[in-house]
Order: C-alpha cells, then structure tokens, then sequence
C-alpha cells in the first residue's frame, strides 16, 4: 500500500489538538478507549482482547491509514482519539479510468467518550478534510456510519458534508442486527466555499 500521507509534515496543529500519524507504542491507549461499550458499538472492529487489538492494528495498516489525535493538556499531551484516512480511487469509466485513481478519501473516527462535547472531534476531522483538500489534492471526501449513530452523522452534517445516501438495513452490526446507514459527502470546491464565507 502506497504511503500518501508521508507528503504531509507531522504534526499538524489545530487551535487545541495536534494529529500525527499511529504508531506501536499507541496500541494501549488506543485500546483502553476502543474497547469501552459506547466506542465498539460503532466502530467497525472490535476485537475481545488488547493482543487481538494489536494484531489487527499491524494486520490492518493501522499506521498508513489513521492520524492519533493529541490534547495538550498542560502537563504534556494525552491521545484522545483517532481519525481515519484512506484515499481511494473515484469510478471512471474505462478508457479514463487512470485518472480516478488515488482521488477521493474516506473518512472515519473513533474517541474517547471522556472528552466528549467539547468539540475536540469536530476540530480533528475539520483537520483532517483540511489535509485531504489541501497538500493532498484530492477532489472528494466520504464519510459513512450506521444510521443510529447519531454523534456521527451530526459531526458530519457540521462539518458541511451533504447526505447522499440512507441505507436500509444493508450494514451488519455485531449484535446480529441489520441496520440502516448513511453516507455523506464533500466536494473540494464546496470546501473552498465554506471556507471563503
């Protein structure tokens, strides 16, 4: 897998956070979070022990894909979540199809409920979409969850993101339960207009 996100100096600073890229020495912070009730009922894995955690954090590319998210919390800096970026192709067609290649990033985001309500998610990933319009040029940016997870889709809704699907019962949760989802999604040009109003 092509590492996208070595163009970018880390880390980049928000007004509160800084976001920098995984690493091994995250995996224990990361689990004493990720497998708390209220965090793995969204995300997509969630693996039973802290040894399968770190398993699936190499097996998966953790490190390629997903930025730690830093508070400074005056006696140094605490990870409080993690944002997800994966770029992707786009759909062409197939005599074009080498230009939709690498041109759009799917987001995704997990945090500790403990620093919840203080807007620390909505500064991350606004981080993040910065990231992917600006050094790495991309021209769209997807975000989806489980229709239920209602955090989520209002973090995207803020962020400016326009609802472009409602799926019914077509996403498998770990209960058992066929639930809806929902996609959102943000052109680099409307980007460019929010930030210009």
């Amino acid at each position: 897998m092509e590492d996208a996100l070595k163009k970018i100096s880390w880390p980049v600073r928000t007004e509160r956070l800084s976001l920098r890229r995984v690493n091994s020495a995250d995996v224990e912070d990361l689990w004493r979070y990720r497998q708390l009730a209220d965090v793995t009922q969204w995300i997509t894995a969630g693996p039973a022990t802290l040894e399968e955690f770190r398993s699936l954090f190499f097996a998966k590319d953790y490190p390629l894909r997903n930025l730690a998210v830093e508070l400074d919390t005056g006696q140094g800096t605490q990870l409080i979540g993690t944002v997800m970026l994966d770029i992707v192709d786009g759909w062409g067609q197939s005599e074009i199809e080498q230009r939709a290649k690498g041109v759009e990033g799917n987001l995704g985001w997990s945090f500790d409920p403990s620093f919840g309500g203080k807007g620390y998610a909505t500064e991350a990933v606004a981080a993040a979409m910065g990231l992917c319009f600006g050094p790495l040029g991309l021209r769209r940016v997807t975000a989806e969850c489980f229709a239920a997870n209602e955090p989520s889709w209002r973090l995207m809704e803020r962020l400016g993101m326009r609802k472009e699907f409602h799926g019914r019962k077509d996403s498998l949760h770990r209960s058992g339960e066929w639930m809806d989802s929902v996609g959102y999604a943000l052109l680099a040009e409307e980007w460019t207009a929010q930030a210009s109003c």
